[in-house]
């Protein structure tokens, strides 16, 4: 089944598109992550152009986002006080984002950028989350239980000026730390596609100190509208997004997506965390492969 793309100007089988969609949601359900930043590698190695994959991802993780916060506004917890600095922050940091991907795509080096990004990115998550795997599996085995971790903001956090009360997020502290946590995942989300959640959530717990119960839902209430803001950014700037591509996107991560979390209910979160850093250490090595190789066709033409 055969589907011509527009924006990407090649046509793919849809059903392989949404099938990769379902594979993202599948790990979104699983492993409680947005999917986002697999997204964009997964379209590369089936050959979308890098460009695309990073600006149609983002436009997918919008339409994926939007059920989640609606329950976790309903649930009572998202902050958004909080919410609206991240966002500012955000829209700030995409419109950074979309000046230097203009620059780069510009002088011919976007998709290897890009590329080199997702390596770096993927391969420091991945070994960080790989360590924590194994403590985690080991403190299992052996049955000795890991310190709590104690709640409060970063040293660097605190000796900023101009302190604000987070009520929701049980947090007295500057705005200007949230505002610059916003503004680096807006220029991740404009180069590479995705949500952020994966830095946005730890950043937000370690470094912030904000209460488990309202970072979930605080980040994705972020991630809608940076994402969304992003969205229109490059459909008017770049003209990169690929509305037919998102959708097959989509379509397959909200199926995955219901899949995976039933999956999750009957298996330790200790294996699954292990089994996402392997799957995250694999996407970071084939990256990196495909920046190191000779490719078929060294030279390419575009039509403007």
């Amino acid at each position: 089944m055969d589907l011509y793309l527009p924006i990407a100007n090649l046509s793919v089988n849809a059903l392989v598109i949404i099938a990769l969609g379902g594979v993202v949601g599948l790990l979104s359900g699983m492993f409680g992550v947005g999917g986002g930043f697999l997204t964009t590698p997964l379209l590369i190695f089936y050959g979308i152009p890098p460009t695309v994959a990073a600006a149609s991802a983002a436009s997918q993780v919008t339409g994926a986002s939007v059920s989640g916060v609606v329950t976790h506004m309903a649930r009572g917890t998202v902050d958004f006080r909080m919410g609206g600095v991240l966002i500012g922050g955000g829209v700030i940091g995409a419109g950074i984002g979309v000046i230097l991907f203009r620059l780069l795509q510009s002088i011919g080096q976007i998709d290897t950028a890009i590329g080199i990004i997702y390596v770096l990115m993927l391969g420091g998550i991945g070994l960080l989350m790989a360590r924590e795997s194994i403590q985690a599996l080991i403190a299992l085995k052996t049955g000795t239980r890991a310190p709590a971790r104690k709640r409060r903001h970063h040293p660097l956090v605190a000796a900023l000026p101009m302190r604000w009360r987070f009520y929701r997020s049980g947090l007295y502290i500057s705005p200007l730390a949230p505002l610059l946590l916003g503004l680096a995942t807006g220029i991740l989300t404009t180069l590479l596609g995705v949500g952020g959640g994966f830095i946005l959530v730890p950043a937000m717990l370690y470094l912030l100190g904000m209460t488990t119960q309202s970072v979930v839902g605080t980040s994705l209430f972020q991630i809608l509208f940076v994402t969304m803001a992003t969205t229109m950014m490059h459909a008017f700037t770049t003209k990169a997004v690929d509305l037919v591509l998102a959708m097959l996107l989509l379509i397959g991560s909200v199926t995955g997506a219901q899949v995976g979390t039933r999956i999750s209910m009957t298996v330790r979160p200790e294996y699954l965390r292990i089994l996402l850093s392997a799957i995250v250490l694999l996407v970071a090595a084939r990256m990196a492969l495909g920046l190191g190789f000779r490719p078929d066709e060294i030279y390419t033409v575009e039509v403007w």
